[in-house]
Order: C-alpha cells, then sequence, then structure tokens
C-alpha cells in the first residue's frame, strides 16, 4: 500500500498493492492494521455506502455531517471514473476553505481517505459509475448537510459542465449560510 499525504492536512491518496496475472486482479481494499501502521489512522469504520450513478455529469456534494455525528469517509470507485473533492471547513485550519481533487477510476483503484470536518463531492466523468465509501459514522438525517457545488468562496474547479444534480444539492447553501461547526 502507498500513500500519499495532499495540501489539506489529514486528507490522504492511498493505492492499494494490487497483484494481477491472466486470471485478473487482487487486492485488499482495507486493511485496519496496515492503514494505521503506514498511516497513523485509527478511524473505526461503521457503514459501508454504495452509490451508482447512471449518466457522466452527475455531481454530488459538497456534503457532511455535523456533529455528533461527523463523518471520516474512505473513498473508491469501482467502476466508471469520477472526479472526487474534499473540501476543508475546519474554521481553525489553515487550509480553511481550500479544497483537493482527485480522479479515482476503477482501473486505478486509487482511494481517499477523508477526515471529519471536511465537505466531499463527486462529478461522475463517464456514464454508469460506481463508488463505495467506508464511514466512522452512522448517517443522521437531522445532521446531514450541504455546501452548493458552485460556491465562489470555495472555487471548485468542476471542468467546464452543466452538471446533473439532485433537489437536495441544487437547493444547498452557500458556505457562509450555513451552519457548519468544526
Amino acid at each position: 500500500m502507498k500513500i500519499e499525504k495532499t495540501e489539506l492536512e489529514g486528507v490522504l491518496i492511498i493505492e492499494p498493492d494490487v497483484f494481477g496475472d491472466e486470471r485478473g486482479w487482487f487486492m485488499e481494499s482495507y486493511n485496519k492494521n496496515k492503514l494505521k501502521e503506514q498511516s497513523g489512522i485509527e478511524t473505526e469504520f461503521v457503514q459501508d455506502n454504495h452509490s451508482m450513478s447512471v449518466k457522466a455529469g452527475v455531481l454530488r456534494g459538497l456534503h457532511f455531517q455535523k456533529e455528533p455525528y461527523a463523518q471520516s469517509k474512505l473513498v473508491r470507485c469501482t467502476k466508471g471514473k469520477v472526479l472526487d473533492v474534499a473540501v476543508d471547513l475546519r474554521k481553525d485550519s489553515p487550509t480553511f476553505k481550500k479544497w483537493i481533487s482527485i480522479e479515482l477510476t476503477g482501473e486505478n483503484k486509487k482511494q481517499v481517505f477523508i477526515p471529519r470536518g471536511f465537505a466531499h463531492g463527486f462529478l461522475t466523468l463517464v456514464d454508469d459509475t460506481e463508488i463505495q465509501y467506508k464511514t466512522d459514522n452512522m448517517y443522521s438525517k437531522e445532521c446531514d448537510r450541504g455546501i452548493r457545488y458552485n460556491d465562489p468562496e470555495i472555487g471548485v474547479n468542476w471542468g467546464e459542465i452543466e452538471p446533473i444534480l439532485s433537489q437536495k444539492d441544487t437547493e444547498a447553501p452557500f458556505l457562509k449560510d450555513s451552519d457548519t461547526e468544526f
């Protein structure tokens, strides 16, 4: 497993070891002991989520949960291709409102670890795309929050797109109007 730090403290890009031959391939998508040993992450994941998007251009995010149900996530794309984004919402962080993006694909098998205090979103780049992610806290409708994907205060570069959005994401507030508590 190869772990790469990003400019956002705590956000990590993880490349698992993949073993392949003429039959296909094998990898450990998650190994608690190796992750702790190589990164110091001691997160205890409690929920797995699986999302499928039929069309390219589906944008989901920017989502987070506030306390007491804030979540860390370990995200991977198992089919297709996404632009995955993490935004630092920690008000005392030197990278507050900064973001990173990474292309996750079923082929590159890269993963991204996003700690609590960050918003997460992704844009599907091809049809029939699936992502799966682990969380370290259960979903809570009462604590579920979002920030507008095109908030000018954050300025995520999604590329030249006309995104396909849910009503929830279309109506999400800008950061200045949200109730983030990190």
